[in-house]
């Protein structure tokens, strides 16, 4: 008895000291102490063991002894096996910071740093433009006009944007700007959602562009010029970086500047010759300046030693000689301005640099830091704005939408949907403000951005997905009355641009995080290209500390012993104790990952993207938590955490429970199962009871209806009509309008009232003259009927209305004028 007391003591210390990551002396004294216990009073045989465990310990713990003999060895093999890391991966590496997203790989997140990034809401002036300025601009837009009658926004809401100041939100004050932070950038772009086109249109500018890249590397002279034109409209910019061999990978810019002179007015000038051909370049058919980023070439060392320079940025004027814009290219379902552009022999003067000669060859650099801000707000803004706007159409839809007496609000089949979405723009709205809220505190969040782009731009697609389903009919018939075929259809824009989702989640949400966040790697790699045997010994073995305190933390939490102290209240508290045991495996799992495989994960894509989505799951519903902390918590809404939460940490351990079977190596795959899942998984799918909640509350005026539909176009107060309007006013009144269904069905059904009364107008005139009901409420239900009829119905055009070309049109009558 007393010999398995002593091993358990030595096995719950050694769990404790791991935990805790305490270092090698408290090991070699919990196996000190308890071998020679063990060996002066129960099993000779196990004191022995421990003893020699101390030793082991001690030998491999102890910098003074391991610094003679196991480091050297330790950082050979590392400096054989570790990738190698390019001059472009380390560019990408280094730029951004890191917060959250780091504390997640440690295994052991601290809380008080991520609520320590408080929310100080908006200013005034912020929450003025939100309310009236971007109501102004919603009200101007119709999809079907936009996307199949202009193909292009309004003149007279262009004008607007450009007087009112859409396109200086980030750009300060002193130079015209608005000067906004990124939490109203984000509120902007989401209630500009309402049209894809004009997210776009008005998102662009205020991200990856001349604007945010004059602002942190243009010179003064630059700054002072641009910066006022663009943010009043009178330069409208673009940025070229993609082109026809140069997409994912844009480093592999085949666009060309050579360092030259040219006589230009009987003056010689130094400068660039540029030959260039790129695509996909969002308002290049109508900017007056282009950003442009090309490879730097210098054979005649003009500038120095150096004949590659590498890549660099330039600003240049739409009327310089020599470039050709101005075609368009026509993006799946959505008319926003895009187009190719072509140069050759440009020649520009070196003062077009972004930043001046100082800047040359820091192109990658630059573009990089701006995407970490960039990628952060607009998709993920547009993504989420989407689905509120989805949502309110879907919830009005199901709830006037009757079919076998009832409204299909009332339907399994449509609450699961309905319920899905509503927990998807739930939890999108939480990341994408909070994530916007770190950057307001100075982080320029580098994972985050790839992990919101990715993952909200899917949710995207599957809330649009289930928006079509609820809607049926209504929305696979395209016209001015359908305000969800043109987004949907847009979709898979989103979903391609600014990092392919595809490539996003195989290569670099994990690919970057795993260096950038981890708290070693990345001073590992250091010190092996330093050679610095001492800094690789104290990141190492740091290192190491890590795995076993991240295996013990995740084997003792998955079997439910010492729970992570978290600062949540009681609904909240069950997800970050979890969130933090999720975390503490995510770490073990990396490392093994790396350490089994080495440079070979790079090209272990699947496991790559698993690995990212565990990490994905997580900063997600950190966020999620962060907001229902600090948030007024309106009645129905515990529902929706509850929801989005198990469907968050469900997807982790899945992702795990997949990582797991996929190993190489299958001892390994099950040993981390072991350690990391000892009790088996936790979460499963939302439960019923769940969906059917959210879905009621969703399709009726209620306070968590009205807290989902914030910032978003809601007035009927347009030049445009808005279906949402609609929508809100007759949900509003939807009770009433329950009770006289109810009673006046029920009167056709005992055949109080004409069995050929069948439509609900019809039903409704018979029950008023049978006195079932008094004329006020027949009045209401004509007027509600009328309006429900006009949102159900779909638009028809003439039968050659979409053949642009006339001679071509087949008759299939011998009477064309009947089908006109």
């Amino acid at each position: 008895m007393l010999t398995l007391i002593l091993l358990l003591a030595a096995i719950v210390g050694l769990l404790v000291v791991m935990r805790r990551e305490a270092g090698a002396l408290p090991a070699l004294a919990v196996l000190a102490v308890t071998g020679l216990a063990s060996l002066l009073a129960a099993s000779a045989v196990l004191g022995v063991i421990l003893l020699l465990g101390a030793l082991a310990v001690a030998a491999a713990g102890l910098p003074a002894l391991r610094s003679k003999w196991l480091t050297p060895r330790l950082f050979a093999l590392f400096k054989k096996v570790s990738p190698r890391v390019s001059e472009t991966e380390r560019t990408a590496l280094e730029a951004g910071t890191v917060a959250w997203d780091g504390e997640l790989f440690t295994g052991r997140p601290d809380w008080e740093r991520l609520l320590g990034y408080r929310d100080e809401g908006l200013t005034e002036q912020e929450q003025a433009f939100l309310d009236q300025q971007c109501s102004v601009a919603a009200g101007m837009c119709n999809a079907w006009e936009i996307a199949r009658e202009r193909a292009d926004l309004p003149q007279e809401l262009w004008d607007y944007l450009k007087r009112e100041g859409f396109f200086g939100m980030i750009i300060p004050q002193a130079y015209g700007g608005l000067g906004f932070s990124a939490k109203a950038q984000s509120l902007v772009l989401q209630k500009l959602s309402v049209s894809e086109t004009l997210m776009v249109t008005v998102g662009v500018p205020n991200s990856l562009g001349p604007g945010e890249l004059l602002l942190k590397y243009g010179t003064e002279a630059q700054k002072d010029h641009y910066l006022p034109r663009l943010a009043d409209g009178r330069e409208i910019p673009c940025f070229g970086l993609t082109g026809p061999r140069a997409g994912s990978d844009a480093t592999a810019l085949p666009d060309t500047g050579v360092v030259c002179r040219q006589e230009i007015d009987g003056e010689e000038v130094l400068g660039l010759r540029l030959n260039f051909e790129k695509r996909w370049i969002t308002l290049a058919p109508i900017a007056s300046v282009v950003g442009l980023a090309f490879r730097l070439f210098d054979p005649d060392h003009l500038l120095g030693e150096e004949t590659d320079r590498g890549i660099t940025l330039a600003l240049i004027p739409r009327d310089t000689a020599g470039m050709e814009i101005g075609r368009r290219h026509h993006p799946i379902g959505s008319p926003f301005l895009n187009g190719p552009i072509r140069g050759r022999d440009v020649f520009v003067p070196l003062d077009t640099i972004i930043g001046g000669p100082e800047m040359i060859g820091q192109g990658w650099r630059m573009l990089v830091e701006c995407l970490s801000i960039g990628r952060c707000i607009t998709l993920p803004s547009g993504a989420t704005g989407t689905a509120r706007y989805a949502l309110g159409w879907s919830g009005g839809f199901a709830r006037i939408r009757r079919q076998f007496n009832v409204p299909v609000a009332e339907m399994e089949g449509i609450q699961e949907p309905l319920a899905r979405m509503a927990a998807l723009a739930y939890i999108s709205r939480a990341a994408v403000y909070q994530t916007a809220n770190t950057i307001d505190h100075g982080e320029k969040p580098a994972v985050p951005s790839a992990i919101l782009k990715s993952q909200l731009t899917e949710f995207q697609r599957q809330i649009l997905g289930d928006a079509m389903d609820i809607h049926g009919g209504k929305a696979v018939t395209l016209g001015p009355r359908n305000y969800l075929g043109i987004g949907y259809s847009a979709n898979p824009v989103a979903i391609t641009v600014e990092g392919a989702n595809i490539m996003t989640r195989n290569l670099m949400i994990f690919g970057q995080g795993a260096i950038r966040c981890h708290p070693y790697v990345l001073e590992e790699l250091a010190a092996k290209d330093a050679d610095d045997l001492r800094a690789f010994d104290r990141a190492f073995f740091g290192h190491a500390g890590l795995i076993f305190g991240n295996a013990a933390r995740a084997l003792t939490q998955g079997l439910g012993l010492g729970r992570a102290d978290v600062p949540f209240d009681e609904v909240a508290a069950p997800y970050a104790r979890d969130i933090a045991r999720l975390s503490a495996g995510f770490g073990l799992c990396a490392d093994a990952a790396m350490a089994s495989l080495g440079s070979t994960l790079k090209q272990r894509e699947m496991l790559s993207a698993r690995l990212g989505d565990v990490l994905s799951n997580l900063y997600l519903a950190s966020m999620t938590l962060k907001q229902w902390h600090e948030g007024d918590k309106v009645e129905g809404e515990a529902a929706l955490l509850h929801y989005g939460c198990r469907f968050l940490l469900g997807r982790a351990e899945q992702a795990l429970d997949e990582l797991f079977d996929n190993l190489p190596s299958r001892v390994l795959g099950r040993l981390l199962r072991i350690v990391v899942m000892p009790a088996g998984r936790r979460w499963k799918r939302p439960q019923d009871d769940l969906t059917r909640e959210i879905a009621q509350a969703v399709s009726r005026d209620t306070a968590l209806r009205r807290y989902l539909l914030e910032t978003t176009w809601q007035e009927n107060d347009g030049s445009r009509d808005n279906p949402l309007a609609h929508y809100n006013a007759l949900l509003a009144t939807q009770e009433r309008a329950e009770a006289l269904y109810r009673q006046v069905q029920k009167a056709h059904a005992k055949g109080e009232l004409p069995a050929d009364a069948l439509h609900p107008e019809q039903k409704v005139e018979a029950a008023l003259e049978k006195g079932l009901i008094s004329e006020e409420d027949a009045a209401f239900m004509r007027e509600r009927e009328a309006e429900v009829l006009e949102l159900l119905s779909v638009d028809d055009f003439a039968y050659d209305a979409f053949v642009t070309d006339k001679s071509r049109v087949l008759w299939h009558t011998e009477e064309p004028s009947a089908m006109a």
